[in-house]
């Protein structure tokens, strides 16, 4: 009761944006004028965001087994569930925070959400004729297996992988995977997460064969969609090979963080230079002036790709040492985000403004939540 009451009066407590990396007065519409500074946000402040988070949308519905099962609302009138692959990224973003924090009533509510998605979508998805989603969902599943160690969560990776698999790669283009199963472009958004997933699926199984499906996926995005001399990834090819999307923050994500787990393995064929490549273009070409990510709200199903973004590029600092390279401006955007909190403590993903206390949706407000949690992994 401590903590909540205390993350209750935290959250009342918006501050305001931050506009540059240096100190500057500023005044905003209502506000009085402050000075400010663009710091990392604290530790505490990245577990409070979760917690907010939590408490705005989590839903706890019933027993599963000897557990519990629950899922996230769709938006703060808990008008239903959030959508399949949205739910699997924001239970991603919670287990972005049991990483940095260890707090096992995160752990927990992961748990209680993955029973929530089995309840709800039984343990095959082969009736989501969206092979990104279940992709989506296999990596959220094997990620949980890596906390829990709970053999159903890496059968569900696997088998959602392999049926995604079975169905989606053809040698048509070259290779990849079809978006759908109406087999009419191969996304970034697919074949950079599958990618993901098979390096985990081997360093969970051993088997060597998912490692192979994964460079063979990003081999293909790299001759497809990837513009080596700039770092961007296009988004979409369709059957005739033309390209049908530009960059978006989370296709550039996905892939930095797909070959940052290859160049592990495979440390002598340029994929981290790549991914930093990648990260470059990102930070060059698709932020404003200051460094802000884009707000990429054209549609709903866009406004939380900034989270996964973060997810990866994080991990990719950590990993390989590019403090120097992008700490600082992954950092800006966290206190960015979090300087913009609305009286809830929920971060939307227009960081340049404050958060509106009327409405906002459970995937876009994973955004902040992610970035914060993301910047305690280096």
């Amino acid at each position: 009761m401590a903590v909540l009451f205390l993350a209750l009066l935290c959250c009342s407590c918006a501050k305001k944006a931050i506009e540059s990396p240096e100190n500057i007065s500023l005044q905003a519409a209502g506000e009085s004028e402050a000075t400010i500074s663009a710091v990392q946000p604290t530790k505490s402040e990245a577990l409070l965001a979760m917690q907010c988070y939590n408490n705005a949308f989590y839903h706890q519905y019933g027993t599963y087994g000897p557990s519990y099962k629950a899922y996230y609302y769709s938006d703060v009138t808990h008008s239903g569930r959030m959508d399949f692959w949205k739910q699997a990224e924001a239970i991603e973003t919670l287990i972005d925070a049991y990483t940095i924090h260890n707090d096992p009533d995160l752990r927990n509510k992961m748990v209680y959400l993955y029973n929530g998605m089995r309840d709800a979508y039984g343990l095959l998805w082969s009736s989501n004729t969206f092979n990104d989603d279940v992709i989506w969902g296999a990596l959220m599943c094997v990620r949980a297996f890596l906390i829990t160690n709970d053999g159903g969560m890496k059968d569900m990776a696997k088998n959602n992988f392999d049926m995604v698999w079975a169905r989606a790669w053809d040698n048509s283009l070259g290779g990849g995977l079809w978006w759908t199963t109406a087999n009419n472009t191969k996304n970034a958004c697919v074949n950079a997460p599958a990618a993901i997933c098979a390096m985990y699926l081997y360093q969970v199984t051993g088997d060597a064969s998912y490692r192979d499906k994964a460079r063979m996926i990003v081999d293909w995005m790299v001759s497809k969609l990837y513009v080596p001399g700039t770092g961007e990834v296009k988004g979409a090819i369709n059957a005739a090979g033309v390209i049908t999307e530009g960059a978006r923050t989370y296709t550039q994500g996905t892939f930095i963080g797909a070959c940052s787990m290859l160049h592990n393995a495979y440390p002598s064929a340029g994929y981290k230079a790549m991914a930093a490549k990648a990260m470059d273009y990102t930070q060059n070409s698709m932020c404003n002036a200051q460094g802000l990510l884009p707000d990429e709200y054209d549609t709903e199903d866009c406004q939380g790709f900034k989270a996964i973004f973060a997810r990866w590029a994080c991990k990719f600092v950590r990993d390989h040492g590019y403090q120097n390279a992008y700490a600082a401006w992954l950092n800006y955007n966290a206190a960015q985000a979090w300087s913009y909190r609305n009286s809830n403590g929920l971060m939307w993903g227009q960081w340049w403004r404050r958060t509106p206390d009327s409405y906002v949706n459970s995937f876009e407000t994973t955004c902040g939540v992610a970035m914060m949690n993301g910047v305690w992994l280096f």
